[in-house]
């Protein structure tokens, strides 16, 4: 009887199969074997891209007659640290008796690639029949249930094809335009800089973030503040008043007038005051009161860019040490799949749901957290998720949110404090969708004297709901995010409150509750509140990872940012490297205690290069279009070699431009 070979992505990994299989046989060089399996493992990458010299001697020279370097026939090598692995997991694929190989690599298209290179180089059995493993936890049900209902690896194909096509197009942007543009600029990069020798690095995702960066510090350098003066009217008695903002309506006599910075604001002061002069000793009377009951859900569950950035807010920490503690915590089977894009759950994982629940209940020995489930078992909360917004088929691609397993509590004491604090995070982000919705209570009232409005409300939160969970500092959903704030319009405004949702605390909340329409109201007195325009702010290590996951929101044709909706740029497995890479080329620093990003004087030079010679480099529409690309290439809408056509079509034209303008 032959056996079954089944290959994961590192040691570790390969220990948690060994488990699940009951495989408890002594560990051999570089594997396990028992009566009817043999595990192994890769280490990472086994297998890369080779580079230009492979392919001919004379390619070590960066000149311009050997470019742009596009290889027909590609050429790829073991990775000399880890020949002693690769040969090992050779040696177990092309074994005779083994008769079913299973894939059993990281459940992603990087993971795929991975392990595909090394199918590719190692060439295994032609009579095994060829497997993939496809999980969303390491848990021992989870991983039987991935061997059980493995899938034939051709099933996967066309996600291999968008890996290698991911690969040959990085390679071929980098090493082409990173020697073109050195070869064009080095030396006056290096003179300005004050270095002897500079290479110029570009990357396709990598010139895109770069941009980013850059652009929004420029934004903040070239700001100017401007001042502006608003008016407020108090309202009321002795024993009760009220604060409202004045903002300009069609009737007004300031509509469209040159004198306003903008709806609510005056440029001069003077004319502010003029204003208020108009006004004095006229009737003020209530003309609009609406009362109502809001509710606010809780938020949706955490992806990976959404963990990542809650974490350096949290915790000031980068965002590739975030995804390190959360792949152990995968790995400690305590958490889900962590490299996805989705923030819902499917239909499938919804129905089994309570499991996870019960799970945390029974073995997660934390007070506050026990807490928590008692009320919701003691209020009888509903965990039927089935018509909510938190589960949505749609919106999943290769894997759901990042959730709570309910198990691994045996490695949770061990854990870091650092790790037991992320841990938490997710936990209170999955119960916070079972409670009830936070309930307010508000009230919107508009002052009128003559045609001239103010505006206030109050709100004031009557049930709790979710909100006991995640508090208000901690709901990362509710304070807009800096790459937001980026996506809408790039500056704000200190005073940017629209002028109806000027708030009352909650004692005036009372005296709003007791006004009247129609009620003639004294007016106690105006006053001038200044204000100004501030600058956008920078981003963080963690709001750029929401920037990139959004950047399909920053293009401004409308036609292609729907056609490229959900596309950002880069993935979720690859932006904090990104991130890693930029700072480790000194085109970028990031303030160890803030995290805050701000371009070196390197990264801004390179910035202006590239935006004077291909500044589409430098535009999110490229890159994202670029990963929409990919992701129709895994779902089959397009052949891999209509791909590829086009990526050779933009190098030619990008050299032919450039060349000629040598």
């Amino acid at each position: 009887m032959g056996k079954k070979l089944l290959i994961t992505e590192k040691p570790s990994v390969a220990m948690e199969f060994a488990k699940a299989l009951k495989i408890t046989t002594n560990r051999k060089n570089g594997y396990l074997e028992s009566e009817n399996w043999i595990i192994t493992w890769c280490v990472g990458h086994l297998v890369t891209m080779s580079y230009p010299d492979k392919y001919d001697e004379k390619l070590k020279l960066w000149r311009l007659e050997t470019l742009p370097f596009i290889p027909e026939d590609w050429k790829y090598e073991i990775i000399p640290a880890v020949q002693n692995q690769f040969n090992i997991v050779k040696e177990l694929m092309q074994r005779e008796d083994i008769e079913e190989i299973y894939n059993a690599g990281d459940s992603g298209r990087e993971g795929e690639y991975i392990q595909r290179l090394v199918f590719m180089m190692a060439k295994p059995n032609p009579n095994a029949k060829m497997k993939r493993v496809w999980i969303d936890s390491q848990t021992e049900e989870e991983i039987t249930r991935g061997i059980r209902e493995a899938k034939d690896l051709s099933e996967y194909d066309s996600l291999s094809d968008s890996a290698y096509l991911r690969a040959k197009e990085d390679y071929l942007i980098g090493i082409n335009f990173s020697r073109l543009l050195s070869i064009i600029y080095g030396r006056q990069l290096a003179k300005s800089i004050h270095e002897d020798k500079v290479s110029i690095s570009v990357g396709r995702v990598m010139t895109c973030v770069l941009g980013m960066i850059v652009g929004r510090e420029r934004e903040i350098r070239d700001f100017v503040k401007t001042k502006y003066y608003k008016i407020l009217g108090e309202f009321g008695d002795d024993k009760a008043s009220f604060k409202a903002e004045w903002k300009v309506n069609e009737k007004s006599e300031m509509y469209e007038s040159t004198k306003l910075y903008n709806e609510t604001g005056f440029k001069k002061e003077q004319d502010a005051k003029d204003f208020i002069a108009s006004l004095t000793g006229k009737q003020a009377t209530i003309t609009e009161l609406k009362k109502s009951k809001q509710k606010e859900n809780a938020p949706l569950l955490f992806n990976l860019a959404e963990i990542q950035n809650e974490c350096t807010k949290r915790f000031k920490i980068k965002p590739d040490q975030t995804l390190e503690i959360i792949q152990n915590l995968y790995e400690k089977k305590l958490v889900t799949y962590p490299r996805t894009d989705a923030r819902v759950l499917s239909k499938a994982v919804a129905k089994e749901i309570s499991k996870n629940l019960n799970g945390i209940a029974r073995g997660f020995k934390d007070e506050e957290i026990q807490g928590y489930i008692k009320k919701m078992v003691d209020e009888k909360y509903s965990s039927d998720l089935m018509k909510t917004k938190y589960v949505n088929d749609s919106k999943i691609t290769d894997h759901y949110a990042i959730t709570p397993t309910g198990q691994g509590y045996e490695n949770y004491n061990q854990l870091p404090d650092l790790q037991k604090q992320v841990y938490k995070v997710i936990v209170k982000r999955f119960l916070a969708i079972f409670y009830p919705p936070a309930e307010y209570s508000k009230i919107q009232v508009t002052v009128a004297i003559e045609n001239e409005t103010f505006h206030c409300s109050g709100k004031v939160c009557v049930k709790q709901g979710f909100l006991e969970i995640l508090k208000p500092t901690e709901k990362g959903d509710k304070k807009p995010t800096e790459d937001a704030k980026n996506v809408d319009n790039g500056t704000e405004e200190t005073e940017n409150k629209k002028a109806e949702d000027i708030k009352q605390d909650n004692s005036n909340l009372e005296i709003l509750k007791n006004l009247k329409k129609d009620q003639n109201i004294e007016v106690k007195n105006f006053e001038i509140k200044d204000a100004e325009t501030s600058p956008p702010t920078r981003y963080n290590s963690g709001s750029i990872i929401l920037a990139m996951e959004n950047a399909g929101k920053l293009i401004e044709e409308e036609e292609l940012r729907e056609q490229i909706k959900g596309a950002g740029i880069g993935t979720s497995a690859t932006r904090a490297e990104i991130m890693k890479k930029l700072e480790k080329i000194r085109y970028i620093d990031i303030n160890s205690k803030t995290q805050i990003i701000t371009p070196t004087e390197k990264g801004e030079r390179i910035y202006d290069i590239v935006y004077h010679s291909m500044p589409d480099m430098l535009n999110p529409k490229l890159t994202a279009s670029w990963e929409k690309g990919l992701d129709l290439v895994a779902k089959k809408e397009i052949q891999p070699e209509e791909f590829m056509t086009k990526l050779k079509s933009y190098i030619h034209a990008k050299f032919d431009k450039l060349v000629v303008k040598m």
